[in-house]
């Protein structure tokens, strides 16, 4: 698996016929997690209980899926040209979360039937109307056209409750809805492009109203409330120029990162670009050097230190890259994903003296953050080297689980019990790893 400060370290099914990948990077989650605060405040949630997470898809997309979680796909940010875009994005999604409707969601599939849709999404058609004719046409030849309606009929409903809620948060935490209204004209033109008239029929195959309803009914709501003239926080803002630039050095092709972001821009979102993107190329030193660039213009960045130490890790320098990734660690209180990168460069240093420094960052990552595969597996690597086998297996099992290997996670926690010693707290993990792993595979041969 390739770790590069962002990781594709999960899949999910979030749709019905897609797996997708998170996408984890310590500065983008303290980003979006700052962002959503005012907003999970104002809709009465506790701080601190709602994920942001990022998934790589290019598509313009915000789901909640299940507990208090919000997942924003990387083609949303790219999309999106300031924060208050985005704030406006996650106002709208917790009004989901708040209206009880990821639990309705189910009875409404229930009721659907074999219907495979795209929903809760902003403003996207259904799976039925982006297919085309062809596709709506199946489905009614399919004799589903009642339960799809009753569904669709349903998910509409949803949205536009979403909708009044995010208003409601938007407004009580004192920020403006002009993002949110820009981002529905963006959804407006994809619907556009993509050719969906507004005819009975088509309407019919929403999962939501058409985005200009929804644009002309919020307007109403937005102009006349008193936040409607703040401007987007400049902290705000600047950050959010960062994350969308480091998003496109590390998902875009090189190519069109060059292009958006050419050597006569000199700024710092250009040069965090470039420096992804020279990466990507196996250009190591023209990416240390734009690196280089950014630590001077701020020494004190844990971000650009921990971008720093990647490149040198990658470019198989771990001894070179221990430093700045020691530094970014200590500077962000041993972030557990700044601190697994760490770990990592100190087991690849393959020095048997920097092992037991790796094993204590590494137990401090897990501690804090267990749905971290890649830190699981590198502590693994430190057990094994030890010779503490039952442990090894652990870790191996904690990793299988998240990568949703059943199969193999039941084995290796089974066996790593019988090493353990009886009733310590591994073991005690091991058996709760075991059961998780067995429920799991009991669920899937149910299906």
């Amino acid at each position: 698996m390739h770790l590069f400060a962002f990781a594709a370290l999960l899949t999910l099914s979030a749709q019905p016929a897609a797996a997708q990948s998170i996408l984890r990077d310590a500065e983008t989650e303290a980003f979006l997690q700052d962002l959503a605060a005012p907003l999970v405040e104002a809709a009465g949630l506790e701080p601190g209980n709602v994920d942001i997470v990022l998934i790589n898809d290019p598509s313009i997309n915000a789901f909640v899926a299940g507990g208090q979680a919000i997942y924003i796909h990387s083609g949303l940010i790219d999309a999106a040209d300031d924060a208050n875009e985005v704030e406006g994005v996650i106002a709208h999604e917790l009004g989901h979360i708040t209206g009880g409707h990821i639990n309705r969601y189910s009875e409404g599939m229930q009721a659907a039937s074999n219907i495979s849709l795209l929903s809760l999404l902003l403003g996207a058609a259904a799976a039925a109307a982006g297919g085309g004719g062809e596709a709506f046409a199946g489905i009614m030849a399919a004799g589903q056209r009642a339960a799809l309606g009753k569904f669709l009929a349903f998910s509409r409903v949803q949205e536009a409750s979403a909708d009044a809620a995010g208003a409601q948060y938007l407004s009580d935490a004192g920020l403006s809805g002009r993002g949110s209204l820009e981002f529905f004209g963006k959804l407006q033109n994809q619907e556009f492009r993509r050719g969906i008239p507004r005819n009975a029929d088509r309407e019919f195959v929403q999962t939501h109203p058409l985005s200009s309803d929804r644009i002309a009914r919020l307007r109403e709501d937005y102009t006349v409330d008193p936040a409607w003239d703040n401007p987007v926080d400049p902290e705000k803002q600047k950050r959010f120029t960062r994350i969308k630039a480091k998003l496109a050095g590390y998902l875009d092709p090189p190519e069109r990162t060059f292009a958006d972001y050419p050597e006569t821009d000199q700024s710092i979102e250009a040069r965090y670009a470039r420096a992804y993107a020279y990466h990507k190329e196996a250009l190591v030193e023209r990416s240390l050097a734009e690196t280089e660039q950014l630590i001077a213009a701020d020494p004190d960045d844990p971000y650009f230190l921990e971008l720093k130490g990647q490149v040198l890790l990658e470019s198989g320098r771990p001894m070179d890259a221990l430093e700045p990734l020691r530094e970014a660690t200590e500077m962000t209180g041993n972030h557990p994903l700044i601190g697994s990168i760490f770990g990592h460069a100190l087991i690849a240093t393959e020095d048997r003296a920097n092992f037991e420094e790796a094993e204590r960052v590494l137990r401090a990552a897990v501690a804090r953050d267990r749905m971290n595969p890649f830190a699981w597996y590198q502590l693994g690597i430190v057990y094994a080297a030890r010779g503490d086998d039952s442990r090894a297996l652990l870790a191996t099992a904690e990793q299988q689980i998240l990568r949703r290997d059943y199969f193999n996670a039941l084995r290796s926690a089974q066996s790593a019990e019988q090493g353990l010693p009886t009733g310590s707290p591994d073991w005690i993990r091991a058996q709760d790893v075991a059961l998780q792993a067995r429920a799991a595979l009991e669920e899937i041969r149910d299906q």
